[in-house]
C-alpha cells in the first residue's frame, strides 16, 4: 500500500465506523480501496469466514501499510525475525505456533499473574493520584500491559521499556508513513527489540525457567542442543508478535474504556456505586470500541460471501469491530451501556481457530484497572480543557492518542 492516500487512510482508520455502518447495509461486500480489500462487515459474514480457514488463509493476516524503504530494509536484515508466527498460520502450523501459548496462557497461569498485575496497578497510580490529573496512555495505559506481559515472558524489568519501545516501533515502521531516516531510526529500534530476545532466547536454552520463554523455546525447538539460526529467527518473531500482542492490545483497551465510561457520567458513576457492574463493563467495552479492529484474510479458492463471488487468492478484511456493532445482533448497538445483559459472544477477540489466547489476561487487566480507579479515584473526569480526544490512526490496536483526565 505504499501509493495510497495516508490521509485517506488516516480518516478511515481513526473512525471506522460509519463505513462499517454502509458495508453492513450493502447488498454483498463492498471493496474498500483504502484497506485493498473486500470489507466483512456483518456478524454472520465475520463468523464464517472465520470458521472457514482452509477457505480463508491467514498467511497474509497483517500486510504493512507502507513498504520500508532499501535502507531500513537494509538495517532489517541484520536483525532477526521475519518468520510465520501464530497469527500468520493455518492448521498444524499453527497449532504448533500456539500451542505454548495456551499453556503460557492458561487458567492457572493467568490467576497466578494477576496479584502482579494488580501490584504493578497500584504503583503505577500511587506515583500520580496526588497531581490531581493525569494524561493517562502515557502513565499508565501504556506502562501496565508491557510490564505484565513481559513478566509473563520473563524479560527482567529493566529491558521492558526497550521492548515496549521496540513494538511501538514496528508498528510505526510498518503502518506510518515516515520519511527516510525516521524509517532508518524505527529499524534500529526493532533491531535492538530482536537482539533482546534473542538473547533471552539462548539464555533460556542453557538455563530454562518458569516462564513463558523457556516454554516456547521447549516447544518450537525441541532438544538440549545449541539453537540453529533458523530456530532463533523462528523464536524471535514468535516472542516479538506475542510481546507487541499483548501489550499493544491491552494498552488500546485500557484506553478507550476509560473514554467512553467518563464520556458519560452516569455510567462511570454507576460503576463506583456498584462494582459488580464492572465485568459487564469490560465486555461491553470490548464490544463497543473493540481493540483489534480487524485482521485479512485470503481466499484459496473461489468462494461466495454474502452473495459476493470471490476469486483464489482475493483479500478480505474481517471487521470485529463492525460485527461488534451489527444491528442484527445487539440492541441499540452504537450505545455504550454497561446495564447491557452481560455476553462474551462478541468477536472482540476474534473466534475460531485464531480466537485470541490472550483475552482472559486483558480482561483481568482491563477489570483490575476500573476497580483501582473507582476505589482510587472516584471523582475522575476527563480533562475538558484540553484538545478533543484523538483516535490512533490504525485498526491494530483502536486507542486514543492521549486520554488527559482530572480528579
Amino acid at each position: 500500500m505504499a501509493g495510497k492516500d495516508h490521509a485517506r487512510l488516516d480518516e478511515l482508520q481513526r473512525d471506522p465506523y460509519p463505513l462499517y455502518a454502509r458495508a453492513r447495509r450493502s447488498e454483498g461486500l463492498i471493496f474498500v480501496p483504502e484497506l485493498d480489500a473486500w470489507l466483512v462487515a456483518r456478524d454472520a459474514d465475520v463468523r464464517e469466514v472465520l470458521r472457514r480457514p482452509e477457505e480463508f488463509s491467514s498467511v497474509r493476516a497483517l500486510l504493512p501499510d507502507v513498504m520500508p524503504s532499501p535502507a531500513a530494509l537494509e538495517l532489517l536484515a541484520k536483525g532477526y525475525g521475519k518468520r510465520p508466527t501464530v497469527v500468520s498460520t493455518d492448521g498444524p502450523a499453527h497449532q504448533r505456533h500456539r500451542a505454548p501459548l495456551n499453556r503460557g496462557l492458561s487458567a492457572g497461569r493467568i490467576a497466578a499473574l494477576v496479584p502482579y498485575a494488580a501490584e504493578r496497578a497500584e504503583a503505577l497510580v500511587e506515583g500520580f493520584a496526588a497531581d490531581g490529573g493525569v494524561e493517562l496512555m502515557a502513565a499508565y495505559a501504556k506502562k501496565l500491559p508491557g510490564q505484565v506481559i513481559g513478566h509473563l515472558i520473563g524479560l527482567d524489568p529493566a529491558d521492558v521499556p526497550v521492548a515496549v519501545h521496540g513494538g511501538y516501533r514496528a508498528e510505526q515502521l510498518l503502518f506510518r508513513p515516515l520519511d527516510p531516516d525516521a524509517q532508518v531510526h524505527a529499524a534500529e529500534d526493532v533491531v535492538a527489540l530482536q537482539r533482546l530476545l534473542d538473547t533471552y532466547v539462548r539464555e533460556r536454552r542453557e538455563s530454562p525457567r518458569d516462564d513463558l520463554c523457556s516454554g516456547m523455546v521447549a516447544a518450537l525447538a525441541p532438544g538440549d542442543g545449541e539453537l540453529t539460526l533458523d530456530q532463533r529467527h523462528e523464536l524471535v518473531s514468535n516472542l516479538q508478535n506475542f510481546l507487541i500482542a499483548g501489550h499493544l492490545t491491552t494498552t488500546a483497551l485500557i484506553g478507550t474504556t476509560m473514554l467512553h465510561l467518563l464520556s458519560d457520567r452516569r455510567q462511570w458513576e454507576l460503576i463506583c456505586a456498584d462494582p459488580e457492574l464492572i465485568p459487564a463493563a469490560v465486555e461491553e467495552a470490548a464490544r463497543f470500541d473493540t481493540a483489534v479492529q480487524g485482521f485479512r484474510r485470503t481466499t484459496t479458492r473461489p468462494v461466495t460471501i454474502s452473495g459476493t463471488e470471490l476469486p483464489a487468492g482475493a483479500t478480505v478484511f474481517v471487521a470485529y469491530g463492525s460485527a461488534n456493532r451489527d444491528e442484527g445482533r445487539y440492541d441499540r448497538p452504537e450505545v455504550f451501556d454497561i446495564t447491557r445483559p452481560l455476553s462474551r459472544q462478541h468477536v472482540a477477540f476474534g473466534h475460531g481457530a485464531h480466537g485470541c489466547p490472550g483475552s482472559q489476561l486483558a480482561r483481568e487487566q482491563l477489570r483490575l484497572t476500573i476497580e483501582l480507579f473507582a476505589d482510587r479515584l472516584p471523582g475522575l473526569r476527563l480533562d475538558e480543557g484540553k484538545a478533543p480526544v484523538v483516535m490512533r490512526p490504525t485498526l491494530i490496536h483502536r486507542s486514543p492518542e492521549a486520554l488527559h483526565l482530572l480528579w
